[in-house]
Order: structure tokens, then C-alpha cells, then sequence
């Protein structure tokens, strides 16, 4: 039903579909609603406020119940978080005074006393086995009671939830923004996108689906209910294969296909034999997924449906039974023969492929005129190449300056990242700029006329977000890459995990480094307590959820970078567990409270990666002494078990060091190529807005904006990237 998808919508555009019911007196009701939404960091809009008024009282409560459960699994409220240290951020003890103290209540223990007292003699104690280790020692309840109500401060976080338009128009609103997108969607995003196709595969559909994987989640709906499939590609088939067996649509992963039904395995043929048909040439795409192919070959059983006979060629090139000649073969062979010139000219039928090449290009090119010879093909074609793949070579280029002891900085679609010193000779400063400036000219042809411009000077550090895999689900998190203030006397990291099966243990950890990457101190369970900061205590199984914070005070804090980490000692990993999300919080130096205060935090993301450290954003302190959040959105592979601060953090601080040294495309580069078609600029204060209609950008909606505004906020970005 269309009703479950209203958190959808409320999650991705912080809009309310427009509730529904009978009139009455509903604005006691209302303003409980915003009282209790006031108390986790939401507040109504008043024209929301307003609607609800004139609601039953019934409905509103209907209302409040619902909306309140999305907005506190948005902020990570619908859980308990207790702590080990009851007191915490008071009291923590040192950390070999709490050992010891372990240690003696275990000595008290009939039934532990004989195993201790056997390490003891061996002279090694497991943490582990002392019964008061690790485990809560206190209820929730008891947390709570420990701890004085938190006192509202100008600064927390105030999230407005906006009135949005009937249910059924929002969620078609928010299915052809996710189907449209021009740039890939997060594993939420394509989740969510699911979803709503299934609810929006007979109505209105997006002009176009530039992203594949959204095609095939679109595709899957299609098929369904009977609507014609989008395909261009043998890959399309595939992916659509992969969405029908609940694999990876994005190819990155491997899927079991399952057993098809005889209608859908006539779908799939006739799509194979359609693509095929229409250009033979496509043939040569199987060779990129040649055993998938065979494995699903193998579901299809082409041999039975003669009528469609390109299909079975597409099997048959898989098996290696028919040659297919492919694209990048031939560039290949060109290169290998050192005819870039040749090698230009026929990347130019494959722009997007042309522009991926071009950094090889130009350090293969013998010399300047075959330089001048890609930089020429290059102008030709870059108006037919995706808007995010001109951004990212724009982006590309500006990082390959000749500096010394630059480094490479590798992060594949999972968010796997590893670091690599250039060795490759710089680009020839003449064709770099002068590409640079063919891609700026591009994108500024392609930017809409935005009239009035109002941006909120927050959102110019925002890293434009090219791909939804370089931004992890949750609340106020920026892509990879952005900068944004941090204002606060006290910062506050939380992670939550609950273990599926088996017991498992993450531990939170803050890395503290100097200038030059050099280790300065860390808090983690072996260190919970220094001049800056403390640590909650270590939690070694989650059964039912299990939390561990770090309290840092800023200005005490000894060196110029704090990495916030997630290591995972033994168990689950990111993407096995029940759920896990990190997250922080800013206070103010006299705001106390609990430990998990809603309204305090000011970003949570999942915790869904390949690694075994999850690297969520670092904080810069600047040479003006404030701080900032560098956002990173890192795994690292780690070791099977038993990672742990003290173990990463040369690598942790090398990839640090690449990550900082690299500059991202922002929002400002976007805002000052609109310049010249503006008919004004003004810089947001938070308060006032002009009267007339503007394009807005920025963190969040601010209220009172004229109703033909263009609205660009975090939920968006997105559609500031041309197509």
C-alpha cells in the first residue's frame, strides 16, 4: 500500500505528504506533535503546523505516532544506548585501575576465581573471561536515572519537516527523482528506488534513466506488470537478471540466479534477441561478464526458444563458441602499436569511454602533436558525454598538478581505499589547462539559468556527490570529501551495533594526529581516559544492541586531526550484523544530559562496508583554530580479528594524508560557473529571504521561500549535476 511508502518520502525530501482526515480541533494535538518532535531535533514547519490544526485530533495522533518512529530511527533514537561507565563522561576510571579492578571482582567469583587464578600464574589475563568485562552492569533505566535532563541550547540541531503534497504525489515525485537520477544511488537509494517502482511501474515514468542499475530495479517492476523493458544492452539483461534473483544489479558482486519462470525467461530472450538485433556489435559486451552470462545461460535455456536465435549468440560468445571482436580490444591493440592518434579517433564514437582514457592518452602521445591531436577529439565530443563523468575528469585533472610526493588515493564502489605514490609523469601543463577549460565551458553551457541565486555559505565545501556509493545512508551526512564547520566545545562520537548470530565486538576508537600525520595519543578500551577526552568502556557482545562512546573536549585536544574509527575485534562484519550505525554529536561546554541526547546529534550513517575499520569522516583543526569535518566514508581491509587503533593508524594516517592533499569539485565550483547567468547573488544569514522567486542551495530549507523557488538541499544535490 501507498501508506508504507511515507517514510520514504519523509526520509528523502523531509517533506510530510499532506495528512488527510477529518476537520476538527486539532491544534492542542499539533502542538504536542511539535513538542515531541522539538524533544529528538525535529520541528513542524508552520505551515504544517497549521494544516494539522484543522485536522481531528484522531488523525493528528495518527499522524504524530508514525512520523515520530521515522524521524528517531532518522536520528538513531529508536534505540537504547546505554553505556558501560554509568557516570559517563564522569568517573571513568584509568585504564589499568579498571583492569585491576576486573580482575579482583573475578578473584570474588567462586566460579571464575580458578581460571583467573590459572592466568595469573601463566602471566597473561584474558579480558575477555572476567565475568565483569565488557558486559553491562547496570539497566537502561538505571542510565537514565544517573543523569540530569539535558538543557536546550541555541545550538542543537533543529531538522524542519515541511508540508509536502497528497501521498501519492510525493511518492511519485520521489520515484522519478531516483529513477531520473544522473548520478548512481547508495545500496539505500537503490532499496528504496525498488520500492517505489514496484508501487509506480503504471504511472508517469522518468524521460530518461541515464544510471543502469537504477534501469534494472525499474526494469524488474516492468516486467511485473507487463510494461515494455528498457533495454539498449546485453548488460541491461543482465542486471534485470540479477535484480529477479535478488542479487547485485550492480554487477559487483556475484549472483546465484535462481530458477526462472517459463514467461519471464521468454522476457529475458526476447530482450537479448531485441538488443542483439538491433546492433550486432553489442555482442562484444558479454566478454566483460562472460561466466556470468554462462550462469545465466544456464537458468534461460535458450536452446528452446528457436525463435529467437541472436539470443543464443550471446550464450554462445560467452562459451567462447563465437567471436565477438570487443571495443576496448581494438583500442588496445592501437595503443599497443602506439597509434594514439588512431586509438583518439576511435574512442570518439565512445566519448565517455574517450574521457575515462584521456589521462593515458596524453601521457602515451609521443608528442605535441598527437597531444594536440586528443585535446582536439576531446572538444569535438565532450557535449555528448554524461555531465558526472565531465565532472569527474574536471576534478581528475585539477588533482594531477606535478607536485612532488603527491599521492594516489584508490576507493572502488564499496568504499574500499587504499593509497598508492604517483609515479606517473605529470600531464603537460598546456593541454591540461586547456582541457580544464573545455570541460568548465561545457558544464556552464549546461547549467540552468538559476535567476536570483540565494546560497547558504555552509553548503559551498559540500563535495559535489558524482556517485550516491560515495555517501553512506543516514542524517546529515555530506559526500565524500566535503568540509563542513563543526561548532561546539565538547564533540561526542557513538557507534551501535546488534549482532545477527554470533557474538560480536566493534570498538570505537578517536585517533589523534599531528601536522604531519605523526601519532599524537588515541582513546579506545585501552586507553579511556586523557586530558582531552574519555571513552564509554568496551561492550564485547550485542545481542540486544550495544553502544560505546568518546567524549573529546576540542580546545584540549593535542594535534590537528581526529579520526573517529569503528574496528570490528572479533564477529559480524559491517554488512552481516543486525544493524550498526556511527554517529556525533556537538554540545555545548555545559550541556550534560544523557550520554545519546536526539536533538545533539548532528550526523548518523550506516555502517554497511567491505572492511574491517570503518573510516566515517576525520576533523581538521585549520590554521584559524577552528575545526572542521572532512568526510570520508573509508573502509579499510584490516585483519580477520583483533583490529584495534593501536595497529592501523600508519595506515589510517597514510590514507589521511592522500584524502587531505586531494581537492573535490564543490558546490562552489558549481555556484561560480552559474555566476555569469544570475540575475544576483546573495549569501543566506539564516534569516531573511528575498520576496520573489530564487534557486536556493543549501544544507536546509529555510522557511518563508517563494513557492517558484528551486530548492537544492542535501536530499537533492544530486540534481545540481548536470546531465
Amino acid at each position: 500500500m501507498v501508506e508504507s511508502l511515507e517514510p520514504l518520502v519523509v526520509r528523502h525530501t523531509h517533506r510530510l505528504p499532506s495528512p488527510t482526515g477529518p476537520a476538527g480541533e486539532g491544534e492542542v494535538a499539533a502542538r504536542q506533535f511539535d513538542a515531541a518532535l522539538m524533544s529528538v531535533g525535529f520541528k513542524l514547519s508552520a505551515p504544517l503546523l497549521r494544516h494539522l490544526s484543522g485536522l481531528s485530533e484522531a488523525t493528528v495522533v495518527d499522524t504524530a505516532v508514525r512520523t515520530l518512529r521515522t524521524v528517531r530511527e532518522m536520528v538513531g533514537d529508536h534505540v537504547e544506548h546505554n553505556v558501560y561507565f554509568v557516570d559517563f563522561p564522569a568517573n571513568v576510571p584509568d585504564t589499568f585501575d579498571f583492569w585491576m579492578r576486573c580482575i579482583t571482582e573475578a578473584l570474588d567469583d567462586s566460579k571464575a576465581r580458578p581460571g583467573v587464578l590459572e592466568q595469573l600464574r601463566q602471566g597473561v589475563v584474558n579480558l575477555l573471561t572476567l565475568p565483569s568485562y565488557g558486559r553491562y552492569q547496570h539497566t537502561y533505566a538505571e542510565l537514565l536515572a544517573a543523569h540530569d535532563e539535558l538543557i536546550a541550547a541555541a545550538g542543537d540541531r533543529m531538522t524542519v519537516l515541511h508540508l509536502g503534497g497528497a501521498l501519492d504525489d510525493e511518492v511519485t515525485g520521489l520515484y522519478l527523482a531516483l529513477a531520473g537520477s544522473a548520478t548512481p544511488l547508495g545500496e539505500e537509494g537503490l532499496s528504496d528506488l525498488k520500492a517505489l517502482a514496484g508501487h509506480c511501474a503504471s504511472g508517469p515514468q522518468p524521460e530518461a534513466i541515464p544510471v543502469r542499475e537504477n534501469r534494472a530495479v525499474v526494469n524488474e517492476a516492468r516486467l511485473k506488470v507487463g510494461a515494455d523493458l528498457l533495454l539498449d544492452t546485453v548488460t541491461d539483461v543482465l542486471r534485470l537478471a540479477c535484480a529477479l534473483s535478488g542479487g547485485d544489479v550492480t554487477l559487483q558482486e556475484p549472483t546465484r540466479f535462481r530458477a526462472l519462470s517459463r514467461p519471464v525467461r521468454r522476457a529475458l530472450l526476447a530482450g537479448l534477441d531485441g538488443v542483439v538485433g538491433a546492433a550486432e556489435a553489442k555482442l562484444a559486451d558479454v566478454h566483460a561478464h562472460r561466466e556470468e552470462f554462462k550462469r545465466l545461460g544456464e537458468r534461460l535455456h535458450p536452446h528452446e526458444y528457436p525463435r529467437w536465435p541472436q539470443a543464443a549468440e550471446v550464450f554462445a560468445v560467452a562459451r567462447g563458441e563465437l567471436t565477438a571482436r570487443s571495443f576496448d580490444s581494438r583500442v588496445e591493440e592501437l595503443l599497443g602499436a602506439g597509434d594514439v592518434v588512431a586509438a583518439a579517433a576511435l574512442l570518439k564514437s565512445a566519448p565517455g569511454k574517450l574521457l575515462r582514457a584521456l589521462d593515458r592518452l596524453l601521457r602515451t602521445a609521443a608528442g605535441e602533436e598527437e597531444r594536440e591531436a586528443v585535446v582536439a577529439v576531446v572538444e569535438e565530443v565532450v557535449g555528448s558525454v554524461a555531465g558526472r563523468v565531465v565532472l569527474s575528469v574536471r576534478e581528475h585533472l585539477h588533482n594531477r598538478a606535478d607536485e612532488p610526493g603527491h599521492r594516489r588515493v584508490f576507493i572502488n564502489r564499496m568504499g574500499r581505499a587504499w593509497v598508492a605514490a604517483e609515479d606517473r609523469p605529470p600531464l603537460p601543463a598546456p593541454e591540461r589547462d586547456r582541457l580544464i577549460a573545455a570541460l568548465d565551458a561545457e558544464t556552464r553551457r549546461r547549467l540552468p539559468a538559476p535567476g536570483h541565486l540565494l546560497v547558504d555559505p555552509d553548503v559551498l565545501d559540500v563535495a559535489l556527490p558524482l556517485s550516491g556509493k560515495a555517501t553512506a545512508a543516514g542524517l546529515g551526512v555530506l559526500p565524500r570529501g566535503s568540509v563542513s564547520p563543526v561548532d561546539g566545545e565538547l564533540l561526542r562520537f557513538f557507534v551501535y551495533w546488534k549482532q545477527t548470530e554470533r557474538t560480536t565486538d566493534y570498538d570505537l576508537s578517536a585517533l589523534m594526529l599531528g601536522a604531519d600525520y605523526e601519532t599524537v595519543s588515541w582513546l579506545s578500551y585501552t586507553n579511556l581516559s586523557a586530558v582531552d577526552g574519555e571513552h564509554s568502556g568496551d561492550i564485547v557482545d550485542a545481542p540486544e544492541g550495544a553502544s560505546e562512546f568518546i567524549n573529546l573536549r576540542l580546545g584540549a585536544v593535542q594535534g590537528t586531526f581526529i579520526v573517529p574509527q569503528v574496528n570490528l575485534f572479533s564477529g559480524e562484519g559491517f554488512e552481516e550484523v543486525e544493524e550498526s550505525f556511527f554517529g556525533f554529536m556537538l554540545r555545548d561546554g555545559e550541556q550534560k544530559g544523557r550520554p545519546f541526547e536526539a536533538r545533539t546529534v548532528r550526523m548518523k550513517s550506516e555502517l554497511r562496508g567491505p572492511g574491517r575499520v570503518a573510516l566515517p569522516l576525520a576533523f581538521l583543526r585549520g590554521e584559524d583554530g577552528r575545526w572542521r569535518a572532512k568526510w570520508l566514508h573509508l573502509y579499510l581491509k584490516g585483519t580477520p580479528t583483533s583490529n584495534r587503533v593501536e595497529g592501523n593508524r600508519v595506515s589510517v594516517a597514510t590514507l589521511l594524508r592522500g584524502i587531505v592533499e586531494r581537492e573535490q569539485l564543490t558546490v562552489r565550483y558549481l555556484t561560480e560557473l552559474m555566476a555569469d547567468a544570475t540575475t544576483g547573488t546573495t549569501v543566506w544569514d539564516g534569516t531573511s529571504v528575498p520576496d520573489g522567486p530564487v534557486t536556493y542551495i543549501g544544507l536546509e530549507r529555510p522557511e518563508g521561500l517563494h513557492p517558484d523557488s528551486r530548492i537544492v538541499t542535501l536530499e537533492n544535490l544530486r540534481d545540481l549535476i548536470p546531465d
